[in-house]
């Protein structure tokens, strides 16, 4: 039992440091974070005011920026996750992926690690998101938990969408077809989610999608825990339960195909 807490620790130790290699390369290109600034900023204060102005999509009790804010928080890390395979397959051709791979730990925690490089990436984004919802007059819940709460969430909903990259990253092997399939992946995650219209507006064909959208349950446990009028359509524990049982399905077909991408 001691050995396989050692272990485990180790492994833990062993995915931190490869978050922090991730985390590096952002201190060495900041300018990559205001850049993909622009479009969630574009979002609120433009289609959100607007939409907020005509009242042309019912949200209920809650004004249209405040029902949106969570929804771009979301698509915010959806959009920087997504495209996060691409950063395996400059390694790949760097040759520092085989250094990678012939150190001796677990395949899974090179991919863990890189996960947590992606979150935090997005953590990065969701302060700056945060603050102009703030700043535009959203109604948040300012309760310490319940942002803890949210950034945990975010952190783990990111760790998801890029350890799906990596895994798409694995099967395609070049940037360009990368590229393809995330443009081919975000729209549809985006638009079947709840993220900028409520689920009850949707046609119903649509609607067993969106509750198959792992994004749909990170935009309600988002919406829940930053809007202070806010509550769950399904309840946080079937928000967290849905992201951390893709994240961890996720994380071990990565853990099984991460050599491929050498080949």
């Amino acid at each position: 039992m001691d050995k396989r807490l050692a272990e485990l620790f180790a492994a833990g130790d062993q995915a931190l440091a490869i978050a922090e290699a991730e985390l590096r390369k952002l201190r060495h290109d900041p300018l990559e974070l205001f850049t993909r600034l622009v479009q969630p900023l574009l979002w609120l204060l433009i289609f959100g005011q607007v939409m907020d102005r005509i009242g042309a999509i019912p949200t209920g009790r809650l004004p249209y920026l405040d029902f949106l804010a969570p929804g771009i928080l979301a698509q915010s890390a959806l959009f920087l996750s997504i495209f996060y395979g691409i950063s395996a397959i400059w390694e790949k051709d760097s040759g520092v992926l085989t250094r990678y791979l012939v150190s001796p730990a677990p395949r899974w925690t090179l991919v863990v690690g890189k996960a947590l490089g992606g979150g935090v990436r997005s953590l990065s984004q969701a302060v700056v998101i945060f603050g102009l919802a703030a700043t535009l007059g959203v109604q948040i819940r300012w309760r310490p938990g319940a942002m803890v709460a949210l950034f945990a969430f975010t952190l783990l909903g990111s760790g998801l969408f890029c350890t799906l990259s990596l895994i798409v990253a694995c099967l395609v092997k070049t940037r360009e077809r990368l590229i393809g399939i995330g443009q081919l992946l975000t729209m549809p995650l985006f638009f079947a989610s709840n993220a900028i219209y409520p689920i009850a507006l949707m046609p119903g064909w649509l609607r067993l999608v969106s509750r198959l959208n792992p994004l749909t349950y990170l935009v309600d446990a988002l919406r829940t825990l930053m809007l202070a009028q806010a509550e769950s359509a399904v309840g946080l524990g079937t928000d967290f339960a849905v992201l951390a049982a893709g994240f961890l399905l996720l994380t071990a077909l990565g853990a099984r195909l991460y050599p491929r991408i050498l080949f």
